[in-house]
């Protein structure tokens, strides 16, 4: 089962490039960048990987993304996690980044997308790796400051394909922003949000239905919720779930609860995807291999998995189908 699930053809539908940063490459670009980080070693990084909530984790990722200055630092950040990419048979990735995080450290838009943009060409290029780009809105700040970030994208419009929401969840409700992802639909981006990782079923209806998003990051505690799991499915919006984290970050306490195989058995079109896997220990194949084992998922839920993200990706619909078809052709031979 672990090499089938290493060999199939993938897409991930939710990663942050940020989430991506190795200790190694952090503790390495700290010293290029000369950035003063509170850990000596790379040990020291790797220790402070570990934390108990949501919170905890942002909170280290933050002060992580602080070496992040040049264009050459996003474009070594974009091609470490599309090189995994290559390894892992993930031949389609959606990215998600956080152009705040960067501009309120006076890191402009321009050198953040331009960095990325580099790795993503080279990877189609070298590996025939296909990527889009989503720019998620940090939730903890103000819906001005999201405008703002709007209004810096514009001229790279050509290059994203969709804008998220993601950070603290509780006590950031996803009717704080109705008014920017409005706007945003109108410069055509498409809409998505994280919602239901930690925030109640609420979240979840105020996203699909005041935001008007296609796709929910996590959604998790939509099943908490009967009347929102037919409505999901009615939609036809899928969920793109990320077990790991959802473990690290006591969303779950233990794999063996995890809602996936739920998910599947209500018809719900869940996928499984990494979140932030430089911190929750294991990029997309090690995220299929532990829920397969904790939910003992069959070859059958593993072909649905992937097909889910092909199908509920962002991407136009004959390339869709030339990746259905290489999910198909490997499961008939393996």
């Amino acid at each position: 089962m672990n090499h089938f699930i290493s060999k199939l053809p993938k897409a991930e539908l939710h990663l942050h490039i940020e989430g991506s940063f190795e200790p190694e490459l952090m503790f390495a670009l700290a010293q290029r960048n000369q950035i003063d980080i509170p850990y000596k070693t790379i040990e020291e990084v790797k220790q402070a990987y570990k934390f108990s909530c949501l919170q905890d984790f942002l909170n280290i990722y933050y002060a992580g993304a602080s070496v992040l200055i040049h264009e050459q630092d996003f474009y070594e950040l974009t091609m470490a996690y599309l090189t995994k990419c290559h390894e892992e048979n993930i031949v389609h990735t959606e990215i998600m980044f956080d152009p705040q995080t960067h501009t309120h450290r006076g890191v402009s838009f321009e050198t953040v997308i331009n960095g990325i943009q580099r790795a993503r060409e080279e990877a189609q290029q070298k590996w025939g790796i296909t990527s889009l780009l989503i720019m998620s809105y940090l939730r903890h700040l103000s819906e001005e400051d999201a405008f703002e970030t709007l209004r810096q994208s514009l001229p790279f419009k050509h290059l994203i394909k969709a804008v998220g929401l993601d950070s603290s969840e509780k006590g950031n409700p996803p009717s704080k922003f109705y008014n920017v992802f409005e706007a945003s639909a109108k410069e055509g981006y498409v809409l998505l949000a994280h919602a239901g990782e930690e925030g109640p079923a609420e979240y979840v209806w105020e996203a699909i239905d005041g935001l008007k998003i296609v796709r929910i990051d996590h959604g998790n505690n939509c099943l908490t919720d009967a009347n929102l799991v037919d409505e999901i499915i009615r939609r036809d919006m899928a969920l793109t779930v990320c077990p790991l984290s959802n473990l690290e970050l006591k969303v779950v306490t233990d794999l063996k609860e995890h809602p996936l195989k739920t998910m599947l058995t209500k018809g719900i079109k869940a996928t499984v995807n990494s979140d932030d896997p430089a911190y929750f220990g294991g990029y997309l194949n090690q995220n299929f291999h532990s829920i397969q084992q904790a939910l003992n998922l069959t070859k059958e839920e593993i072909i649905i998995l992937a097909k889910n993200s092909f199908q509920y990706s962002l991407l136009d619909e004959s390339r869709k189908i030339e990746l259905l078809n290489l999910v198909d052709e490997y499961s008939k031979n393996n």
